[in-house]
């Protein structure tokens, strides 16, 4: 496969995630906001931060209001993490590519973006952010299926699935560390009736609650935090993710399992085997910010390892 394609179909199934996974931060801290009393702080500041925008949002807006945050992470073009730069940058990976996608793929690309687009001229998210959030959610879901089931289960698929579950992984992270930034204000809160609510809100923005509480009856921390980072089969643990992005990874590069041929099977191999061996005890132990973070940059040098095997210029001529 073409480095320039494998670039475009990597990219274009990160930015799908990415969208997603914002419609779902903004959901979860909507329902926190409705929840939490005002003397908890500024849950909005909190989202702006955790995904790492603060000083761009506030050169722009000033004010962390929900109208300001949701119309930055939703709809600023000026904003490459908004849902609409997000869909944009993915229909113009797909564009580039779209004799080796299927047009079922291409077609729901420009659905979902068109959509985005005319809920911003209507201003319904304003009036209704949680209808347009889970229109949203399903609108990303059905992508997903129809490119399980429409596309040739071969590199150019596995590149996607590569993409889609490191984006994933980063994002659930990320999610983790909103509930650590909006304990900030009061540690008092730790271990009270707030402290479940978030967990609890944590779980639904990562459409995690019912499975986990299959698995355990009540909101604890420490099980909350070992199912969305440890568990191997719920697809939206951090674990899982790592687990199926490698297996794509050598079903691209045809290296025996357990091997190494180049920098990013040894970086994301060395980090499931991490994953494999850690415990929940240790984690809260060493901090569980402190672990997210160091997480992240694993993930982040993960990212740059496919970049350098892959896509960098200089390996392809």
């Amino acid at each position: 496969m073409l480095s320039r394609v494998a670039n475009a179909i990597y990219w274009k199934s990160r930015y799908i995630e990415r969208a997603e996974n914002i419609a779902r931060f903004l959901d979860v801290v909507r329902h926190l906001v409705l929840d939490l009393p005002e003397e908890a702080g500024n849950q909005w500041e909190s989202l702006i931060q955790a995904v790492g925008e603060t000083a761009p949002f506030h050169e722009r807006y000033g004010e962390a209001s929900r109208a300001n945050v949701l119309r930055f992470l939703t709809f600023d073009q000026s904003n490459p993490g908004s849902i609409r730069s997000c869909l944009w940058a993915a229909r113009e990976s797909a564009r580039s590519v779209r004799d080796t996608i299927s047009s079922e793929m291409w077609e729901q690309i420009n659905r979902s973006f068109l959509m985005v687009k005319s809920a911003e001229a209507d201003g319904r998210v304003d009036e209704d952010p949680a209808a347009f959030f889970s229109h949203f959610k399903k609108a990303c879901h059905l992508y997903v299926g129809i490119t399980d089931t429409t596309m040739t289960h071969g590199e150019g698929w596995h590149f996607g699935r590569m993409a889609r579950l490191t984006e994933r992984a980063d994002m659930t992270s990320r999610m983790i560390d909103v509930k650590y930034y909006m304990l900030l204000p009061r540690v008092d809160y730790v271990g009270s009736p707030y402290d479940s609510l978030q967990w609890a809100a944590l779980l639904k923005s990562i459409s995690a609650l019912e499975m986990y509480r299959k698995r355990h009856q009540q909101i604890i921390p420490s099980h909350v935090a070992e199912f969305l980072i440890l568990e191997r089969e719920f697809p939206r643990a951090i674990r899982y993710c790592l687990i199926k992005a490698e297996q794509s990874l050598y079903a691209i590069t045809g290296s025996p399992p357990d091997t190494f041929s180049n920098p990013a099977e040894q970086r994301i191999g060395r980090l499931r085997a991490e994953m494999d061996y850690a415990r929940v005890e240790e984690i809260f132990d060493a901090g569980l910010h402190e672990y997210i973070d160091g997480l992240q940059l694993k993930l982040n040098d993960f990212g740059n390892a496919v970049y350098e095997t892959f896509f960098a210029p200089h390996m392809h001529g």
